[in-house]
């Protein structure tokens, strides 16, 4: 795909980024060269390459999944200005 300079001014107008018209040519040469190179990437073989989060091997904390100060339905109820059924009252939005 080539990216001529009346799709480089759509793309610019569509991201609101004001190009003048001078700058179209060297916007759409990088477009181009951008694309340029995601071909390349796509050619890569990654087959068996496990996919990562992060470029420095790391392992996450782990901790147990336990309830610490749960049943406080009523200490968290104490301050609203409506509470109905145990939950949080709040008027309709949407008609």
């Amino acid at each position: 795909m080539s990216i001529d300079t009346a799709i480089a001014a759509k793309v610019a107008k569509l991201a609101r980024i004001k190009v003048d018209a001078e700058d179209l040519p060297a916007l759409a040469q990088e477009f181009n060269n951008i694309l340029g190179f995601i071909e390349q990437l796509n050619e890569v073989d990654v087959d068996g390459v496990e996919p990562m989060t992060s470029v420095t091997p790391q392992t996450l904390k782990r901790r147990a999944d336990v309830v610490s100060d749960g049943d406080q339905q009523a200490k968290v109820l104490a301050n609203a200005p409506d509470a109905r059924e145990g939950f949080f009252a709040v008027p309709k939005v949407v008609e």
